[in-house]
């Protein structure tokens, strides 16, 4: 295990990147078929061979700014302890009435039990006779690391998913988070702790940490208004005065589900907007002003203007590059969905060539992927979109921001 615990912290979507989470797609990938793809909320199957290829790229990036951490790595490490081995199976069990498989995952070795818990088990696996294919559902989704976590400045929260077929992505996080030695944090779960009907949802794909102060928040198919409410309850617990902004967002197609498809940090001064939804009198934002105890809300114009009033002034790059057709398609494959290394350094797909012209015309260097990983480009100091290849990835319905965890970046001067 690793030694040096990391201090949790990350108050900004830019700042430059310090500790990030990552899990890499495997075989979970080939347990979804045409006829089960929407239950596990794939809109198409992906090949595992040529998304490993393109996301060995994206990690080797991440790896060269970062130390970058495997979940399956880190859920191994836990397991080797008999009593989070026993109380973790005993959960997961519990929870998917799987019961019957208990001791046969308790008998496993650490490594094979962390790999069948996102891989899923199979009769072939077990001597169990049941007329279910799968003994354990996998959980395909895994590699889309912001969903079912997010780091909001000292804690890590765990989501309260909108779908029970993720539920175990949360369960387990929340064990490495809560029992691996390398997290120093408290572990919070927003919807359980200030929900108490606990019908809220809140997934970390619609949470973004703007500054220290100032945090904004999707609404629609995966984040509810129950969700964000128990976000205010927690901001009223941290010192001084908070902001957060809420994006109403469409609940079809699927390429909506959360704001980090529709809205992206890109530097100190600029962002990537969808502006069919971000500049739009058909969904609404709302800013929430938290004074202690005390919350005050508003309509606001739209968000980059909420965030200009908290002094937060952004230039919006436009996906699609201003052509409405193009922005439709290339939002559809995560044009707008880009993660920052450090300020006006990020990671986006290479597909979307019209939201990368418009980046370039905003004045960011377009390098790619294997540049940077084979150096022939040194990425110190200059504003880049560093591009990696992404046609197979893109077909799961996320792009950078989803497929990474960070849980520590550095301060940013504003």
């Amino acid at each position: 295990m690793d030694s040096q615990p990391i201090n949790v912290s990350v108050n900004s979507e830019i700042g430059k990147l310090q500790h990030v989470l990552v899990h890499t797609p495997g075989p979970e990938l080939e347990r979804i078929t045409p006829e089960n793809a929407h239950t596990y909320l794939f809109s198409d199957i992906l090949n595992m061979q040529v998304a490993q290829k393109e996301y060995g790229y994206f990690k080797k990036v991440l790896q060269k700014v970062a130390e970058v951490h495997e979940i399956s790595d880190l859920l191994t490490d836990i397991l080797k302890m008999d009593h989070i081995k026993n109380g973790l199976v005993d959960r997961i069990c519990r929870a998917e009435n799987k019961g019957f498989i208990a001791a046969y995952l308790k008998s496993l070795s650490a490594e094979d039990l962390a790999r069948q818990l996102i891989e899923g088990v199979y009769l072939d696996d077990i001597t169990y006779i049941n007329s279910d294919k799968s003994a354990l559902t996998p959980i395909p989704n895994l590699f889309f690391m912001r969903d079912a976590s997010f780091t909001m400045f000292d804690n890590i929260m765990i989501s309260n998913m909108a779908t029970q077929v993720r539920a175990r992505e949360c369960m387990i996080l929340e064990a490495i988070y809560n029992l691996h030695p390398l997290f120093e944090t408290k572990v919070i779960n927003p919807v359980l702790n200030y929900d108490s009907r606990g019908i809220g949802t809140v997934e970390g794909g619609d949470v973004q940490i703007i500054r220290d102060d100032v945090v904004i928040c999707g609404v629609g198919a995966r984040t509810n208004m129950h969700g964000v409410e128990a976000l205010v309850e927690h901001l009223k617990t941290k010192p001084g005065v908070k902001h957060l902004i809420f994006q109403e967002l469409p609940l079809t197609p699927d390429s909506f589900i959360h704001l980090d498809m529709v809205f992206t940090m890109l530097d100190v001064n600029k962002c990537m907007i969808y502006k069919p939804v971000i500049k739009s009198s058909t969904f609404k934002t709302f800013h929430i002003t938290i004074d202690g105890q005390k919350a005050l809300g508003a309509e606001a114009p739209d968000m980059v203007s909420a965030l200009k009033s908290v002094g937060i002034d952004l230039e919006p790059v436009y996906c699609g590059n201003g052509n409405d057709d193009f922005a439709a398609r290339e939002q559809w494959h995560s044009g707008c969905n880009f993660f920052c290394l450090a300020p006006g350094q990020f990671l986006g797909y290479g597909r979307n060539k019209h939201t990368l012209d418009a980046l370039n015309k905003a004045g960011y260097n377009v390098v790619t992927a294997a540049d940077v990983v084979n150096g022939k480009y040194d990425l110190s100091g200059k504003k880049c979109i560093v591009a990696f290849e992404g046609n197979e990835l893109s077909r799961g319905g996320g792009g950078a921001r989803c497929m990474t965890m960070p849980v520590q970046r550095m301060a940013v001067d504003w």
